[in-house]
């Protein structure tokens, strides 16, 4: 295991890493993910994936559970140790996990299959909803996910740490034409709106469905829910005009769950 201890903002290795944090291009463009935490790296390793390198900050690196890590599984790949100041400016979060990964990202181990259950993201846009939508797809059994164009960014470092490990279980698609898919979809597709006759708990679900799930503003735009086969709500006897997207997107996920359950 190399290990190498940078503690210079003017090091190419630590500049490169903070284009990937701060850049959605820089990401595609190299075709890296920065997976920050330990239980999304573990998730990784599960599936089997191998990290390009790790990077841990000086105090993470002595914490029980990465230490544990690096002399163990973690011995095997390449080493980067950062000074706190410097792992902190890459962090996503105020209080930084103490270890990432830098991987290749992963790309779909199926293609899209129009007879199989489905999640549909049209603008999404905050990545935490991206990624707690993620989470309870994979949780609910859903195995691919397509997303618009104007999404967040699938495998932005907020998305995949809200995600807590999901995207591994996920055949994911960016950039997709949402319209073109419903149109040969040959399950049940279904998006929620407010005000209309029929409930979600009041629908068969057991057959394949493709859920589709809006903005958190707008919601689904007007020529993606016209190709959804039925418009559904979600009952609220205490009142709210509506709820946040990860939450509904929950609700209609498990119901489907609840409805296939053997009786």
């Amino acid at each position: 295991m190399a290990t190498r201890l940078i503690t210079s903002r003017d090091n190419p290795r630590f500049k490169a890493l903070k284009k990937l944090c701060q850049s959605g291009r820089e990401r595609r463009r190299e075709g890296l993910v920065l997976l920050d935490g330990m239980h999304v790296i573990e998730a990784y390793l599960a599936r089997g994936g191998r990290p390009e390198s790790l990077i841990v900050s000086s105090g993470g690196a002595l914490r029980g559970e990465i230490a544990a890590f690096l002399a163990g599984a973690g011995a095997a790949f390449d080493l980067v140790e950062f000074s706190d100041g410097l792992f902190g400016e890459l962090a996503a979060v105020e209080t930084p996990s103490g270890i990432m990964a830098l991987i290749r990202q992963p790309q779909p181990r199926h293609g899209l299959d129009q007879e199989r259950d489905a999640v549909l993201l049209d603008g999404v846009q905050d990545p935490g909803n991206v990624g707690s939508i993620l989470r309870s797809a994979a949780a609910a059994g859903f195995r691919q996910v397509l997303l618009s164009a104007d999404c967040a960014q699938v495998w932005s470092p907020k998305t995949v740490r809200a995600a807590m490990g999901a995207h591994f279980s996920l055949d994911l698609f960016e950039g997709s034409d949402l319209v073109g898919f419903l149109g040969a979809y040959r399950g049940l597709s279904a998006v929620t709106a407010p005000a209309v006759a029929d409930s979600l708990f009041a629908t068969d679900l057991r057959g394949p469905v493709a859920w589709v799930f809006g903005s958190e503003g707008g919601g689904v735009r007007e020529t993606t829910a016209a190709a959804a086969r039925v418009h559904l709500t979600i009952p609220m006897p205490g009142g709210g005009e509506s709820l946040n997207a990860a939450a509904a997107a929950a609700i209609c996920l498990f119901e489907t769950v609840r409805q296939r359950a053997p009786r």
